[in-house]
């Protein structure tokens, strides 16, 4: 009869692992998204691995006297989510570069409709209701100038100044003089 009691510390490791890795998923900010993934990476191959059973044997038909061999899928299942962790590591890496360049951080910051959806939720009222078209006290262009945009770096916009690009002086042939 086979073994196939798993180590109970090995099953404590993927524990932490993973909890550690959804903690760390659920953060604001992108490099703890990109260490969160890692870690739930390396809890998921260890479980593909603990699930597998014991280890020590090959994967190939007829080289022990016995028949017994050990089975290449949960290593194959490794290899393939070794691979989909690299992927996702170089894309949250590359989403965190361009944030410190464009903001100096890496914070993941709320947009119009979440904000709406949380006010909505505070009231216990629908969701799925058409807002827009309805008679409201503000309106998503009122929003947008209270909100702070990061690509300003101080400056105002448009929208919060009161004009737009339709109030800049032209020429006689339509043009916006400089």
């Amino acid at each position: 009869m086979i073994d196939m009691s798993p180590n109970l510390v090995l099953v404590g490791v993927i524990v932490v692992l993973v909890t550690a890795g959804v903690y760390l998923l659920l953060e604001r900010s992108l490099s703890r998204v990109l260490i969160g993934v890692i870690l739930i990476g390396n809890g998921a191959n260890l479980l593909f691995l603990v699930a597998g059973g014991a280890a020590g044997r090959p994967p190939i038909v007829g080289l022990e006297p016995e028949g017994r061999m050990s089975d290449p899928l949960p290593q194959a299942m490794v290899l393939t989510a070794i691979v989909i962790t690299l992927g996702m590591t170089a894309f949250l890496l590359a989403m965190a570069y361009r944030s410190w360049q464009l903001h100096r951080h890496d914070e993941v910051q709320d947009d119009l409709e979440d904000r709406r959806i949380a006010r909505l939720a505070a009231r216990d009222e629908r969701a799925f209701a058409d807002d827009d078209t309805e008679e409201s006290t503000t309106t998503l262009d009122e929003e947008a100038a209270e909100t702070r945009d990061e690509t300003d770096e101080g400056e105002r916009s448009p929208a919060a100044v009161g004009h737009d690009d339709h109030d800049r002086p032209t020429d006689d042939r339509g043009q916006e003089g400089r």
